[in-house]
């Protein structure tokens, strides 16, 4: 039995309207969907923390390289979000593409994206939320046991962190329309509230921040990707982060109206937005303050753009409290589009057998995915509750990047296996679009940092033991395989 046996894709298309999912969205609830993924902690979190530890003034330039890489991976998403409107992203496009073995790969892999990128978000959301209410709670039951404060004292819990996270699963059970309803609301406050950074601060920038805008290679660090051009590639690895939201609009297929011509709107609109947008954020923040204020524990690491907004835009003390307020909701918008993508790829999953069938299990009422969301909830909720936000914010990148070359190949194994097959969206010049991509994000991959990388090979490896035990031997087409033997033997 190949263990790269193909999902028929006429036997998948004949799931569209099997599972019970309700078809409720269009193209402009899919942008929302996808800025209120993408405009979140990689703007106003890791755009400090790469210009400080990378890239400098340069992470401007990060944006455009990951931009670009992104561009690429967004044309084939956009292709086969079009031609197979099913639940489950990447993991989907590969079970028709490349196999049951790359398929478990790539959607392991999205557990580090989604999964782990929602824990990402609630351990920044906690940051700003000290930041508006810093004595409302013990500084221990607000970070990580891996953290030390004041004192010599450690983190407890992430308490912030797992009320927050609770609040967006019990709204996804509740329903994906009323989860897309609040989330366009969110992404209404948020983009006005970047808008405004950018008006107002373009006033208040120092052209020294900017000089040199790409560091020397020895200014700071040694290091290959920290500072030099090869820093502004390592900023582009870690502001990746911005831009993991585009690839879970395609999480949403299955309850999208008209997903053959709404699919790519979503996607490519929502990715033009916020590029735009993070060009412009990116060069008026660096410009407002020195990139090293937001290495410094005493200064701008943590809430980075309040700090930088109330330190030296003197009279705008309310501005950094209306970004903190706005930071919390566009936080909270991306960590709900974070769970929806996970718990719709473990719906997949679980429908081919490969998870248990609990994950597949829709509510009578909500007809929303609710067991697998809780499940969700408690793996999520250790992440976010119990380690810091460097750690699972590389890993995080480091999954989708693998999730991106392996959708940027797979188009093009598509074109080669099914040319006839309708494609409502068609990508141009495959396979160079297909060949860039996959360049662009292994060489983002390349830039991240090895500890990072050892973590993230670390859970693919516990990956592959998972499918050997249990999902290759409950796989539909592993019951198929034994059924057409056996039938074949009784002949």
């Amino acid at each position: 039995m190949s263990l790269f046996r193909t999902k028929p894709l006429a036997t998948l298309l004949k799931q569209l309207d099997e599972g019970g999912l309700k078809r409720t969205l269009g193209w402009p609830g899919l942008i929302a969907l996808g800025i209120g993924a993408i405009i979140g902690a990689g703007l106003f979190a890791r755009t400090p923390a790469a210009a400080a530890q990378n890239a400098g003034p340069g992470v401007t330039l990060s944006f455009i390289i990951a931009a670009i890489g992104c561009a690429f991976a967004g044309l084939c998403y956009a292709e086969f979000a079009a031609m197979i409107p099913i639940a489950g992203s990447a993991y989907t496009y590969a079970y028709v593409t490349m196999g049951e073995l790359v398929a478990w790969v790539i959607g392991w892999a999205l557990i580090l994206e989604y999964g782990l990128g929602a824990a990402t978000l609630s351990i920044y959301w906690t940051e700003y939320f000290n930041n508006l209410f810093p004595n409302l709670i013990p500084w221990q039951f607000r970070h990580s046991p891996l953290q030390s404060g004041p004192g010599g004292i450690h983190g407890v819990v992430n308490v912030p962190a797992l009320i927050i996270l609770a609040v967006m699963t019990l709204l996804l059970i509740k329903g994906i329309s009323e989860s897309a309803t609040v989330n366009a609301i969110i992404v209404g406050i948020k983009v006005t509230i970047v808008l405004m950074i950018i008006a107002i601060g373009w006033h208040f920038i120092n052209p020294a921040n900017h000089t040199p805008f790409v560091l020397a290679q020895d200014s700071l660090h040694q290091g290959m990707f920290q500072h030099g051009w090869g820093g502004v590639l390592g900023g582009a690895g870690v502001v990746f982060f911005a831009f993991i939201g585009f690839d879970a609009v395609s999480t949403a297929a299955q309850e999208t109206i008209n997903p053959g011509k709404n699919m790519p709107i979503g996607i490519l609109g929502s990715l033009a937005v916020c590029t735009f947008l993070y060009i412009l954020f990116s060069w008026v923040l660096t410009g407002i303050a020195p990139v090293l204020d937001f290495i410094d524990p005493n200064k701008g690491m943590e809430a980075s753009v309040s700090y930088a907004i109330h330190t030296y835009m003197p009279g705008y003390g309310w501005l950094s409290t209306l970004v903190s307020v706005a930071i919390l909701a566009g936080f909270t918008s991306v960590m709900l589009v974070m769970l929806l993508g996970q718990s719709r790829v473990f719906f997949s999953m679980s429908k081919d057998g490969l998870l248990p069938k609990l994950f597949a299990e829709v509510h009578p009422k909500f007809r929303t995915p609710w067991k697998c969301n809780m499940v969700l909830y408690v793996f999520v909720a250790l992440l976010g509750g119990f380690l810091p936000g460097d750690i699972t914010g590389n890993m995080t990148n480091l999954g989708t990047l693998f999730a991106f070359v392996l959708v940027c190949i797979g188009v093009w194994i598509m074109r080669k296996k099914n040319p006839q097959q309708p494609r409502p969206f068609r990508v141009r010049a495959v396979p160079f679009v297909s060949i860039m991509g996959a360049l662009f994000c292994l060489a983002m991959i390349i830039s991240v940092d090895a500890t990072s990388k050892i973590a993230a090979g670390s859970w693919m490896v516990i990956g592959l033991v998972v499918y050997f035990v249990y999902a290759r031997h409950h796989s539909n087409l592993n019951r198929a395989d034994i059924g057409a033997l056996e039938s074949k033997a009784g002949d």
